[in-house]
């Protein structure tokens, strides 16, 4: 589930058969792949996030800062990703104003503050698209499961099968001022020193947002397929039978159902987290469909790897019935001038008046560097990578126009969409309703 509100770093962590060769970082047995498979499915996906990933991405020659707030800006890097061929973005969200802090709000204006419901803006930006998947971000330390669950379920029927979401803890004490219901842990500078000492106060928040994700996946599963009958002739519209109260209780908080949404053209959209800690690769393993992790060079993702791995085994999750997507985040800057990227993100720096640190590893360079990069860590067995670019839509046209088609001379990632549904770019199947009677 994916851990916080604004920032650039911290914890976070958060299914279905497979249909095209290994399953991925994780084989059936629960250890790490280790073959490097040549035919494996290279998967891309992007983070949308403001003006970018860099704090003074807005300030940059080409930034849209005018228009943050304005979807066509956001349609605009949409559609560039689907020419891209990548199989998802994702939007980032938040209950509170962007923060340089990871635990606390700031009062800096010199950096974008204000954005849009990710759902919301999901949703407007189906229809201006056909293959791509969307995965918006949500809150489920604040948001009623319920709510939460159909808002998915509607952005799977607005964009025909093409729906994720990125459940997200409220690691901010601060968000609950906006709620007045509860309070949650308020972290301490000794906390975010690292993210294991991060996740530790929010185990409680992983164990109730884990909740959140199995009442969701069980109001997804509440209609079964074929429940609405729709004949006029004999005035018969939903077969009751097929309808299912879910009657979910949890040690948070129970939901009767059924949903108010039939079931999906994909079942259950997929649910992505990200996750730096032994706390939040639970989360994924018991949770997740993918999982986003943030090693910072090769020998990291193998030991990574190896540490989901272990998640799940622990959770016991059978990944023969249930494989785990595996991407790596990267903030990239792209430039096809060998230099140009590092000096660009000097400059930046600059800026900024502070060097970019985060999470996820930075890498400056040319698109076949790049792709040099992307493809070794391919090999550890890593499914993909979800790409963070530093500024938009600078580095995000260098992934689409320079860094897909690199790949594609090399073999390695697809000329054209095979599938029709976010479940199909990953290779993952659509599965039956558990409420559906065998045979």
């Amino acid at each position: 589930m994916t851990g916080t509100t604004g920032a650039t770093h911290g914890t976070t962590g958060g299914t279905s058969g497979a249909a095209h060769g290994p399953t991925g970082a994780i084989d059936p047995t629960g250890t790490p792949a280790t073959a490097s498979d040549a035919t494996a499915p290279l998967h891309l996906a992007v983070a949308l996030d403001g003006a970018g990933w860099h704090p003074a991405a807005w300030r940059e020659e080409g930034a849209r800062p005018g228009e943050l707030l304005d979807a066509a800006y956001w349609a605009d890097l949409v559609i560039e990703a689907e020419r891209g061929l990548l199989d998802f973005v994702t939007f980032e969200d938040a209950l509170g104003l962007q923060s340089a802090a990871f635990h606390l709000p700031d009062d800096r204006t010199d950096q974008v503050r204000g954005s849009m419901d990710a759902v919301l803006l999901a949703a407007h930006l189906a229809p201006l698209t056909q293959h791509i998947g969307l995965v918006p971000t949500t809150n489920v330390t604040h948001t009623e499961p319920f709510h939460v669950a159909i808002g998915i379920a509607t952005l799977d029927h607005a964009s025909r099968g093409r729906a994720g979401w990125r459940p997200q803890i409220a690691s901010r004490a601060a968000d609950a001022a906006h709620f007045g219901r509860r309070t949650t842990p308020q972290l301490t500078e000794g906390d975010v020193t690292d993210p294991e000492s991060i996740s530790q106060p929010l185990r409680a928040l992983f164990a109730e947002g884990a909740e959140v994700v199995q009442a969701a996946r069980l109001l997804w599963d509440s209609w079964e397929d074929g429940a609405e009958i729709r004949d006029a002739a004999t005035g018969r519209f939903l077969d009751r039978d097929k309808v299912h109260h879910i009657d979910f209780r949890g040690a948070n908080f129970s939901v009767k159902g059924p949903s108010i949404t039939p079931r999906t053209p994909q079942g259950q959209p997929l649910v992505v987290s990200l996750a730096h800690a032994t706390t939040p690769y639970e989360f994924a393993a018991l949770s997740s469909d993918v999982v986003a992790i943030t090693p910072h060079d090769r020998a990291g993702t193998a030991a990574t790897l190896a540490q989901v791995a272990e998640a799940v085994e622990r959770i016991g999750r059978d990944v023969s019935e249930r494989p785990l997507r595996i991407l790596a985040d990267l903030i990239v800057l792209l430039d096809d001038e060998p230099g140009a990227a590092a000096r660009r993100k000097s400059r930046l720096d600059e800026v900024a008046g502070a060097e970019l640190t985060s999470d996820a590893e930075i890498f400056t360079g040319t698109p076949a560097e790049l792709a040099d990069l992307l493809l070794d860590r391919h090999s550890t067995g890593l499914d993909g990578f979800r790409l963070r670019p530093a500024t938009l839509p600078h580095d995000l046209t260098a992934i689409t126009r320079s860094l897909v088609p690199e790949l594609q001379r090399r073999g390695a990632f697809r000329t054209e969409y095979a599938s029709t549904t976010l479940r199909g770019h990953l290779g993952l199947a659509r599965p039956a309703s558990r409420y559906a009677k065998a045979g």
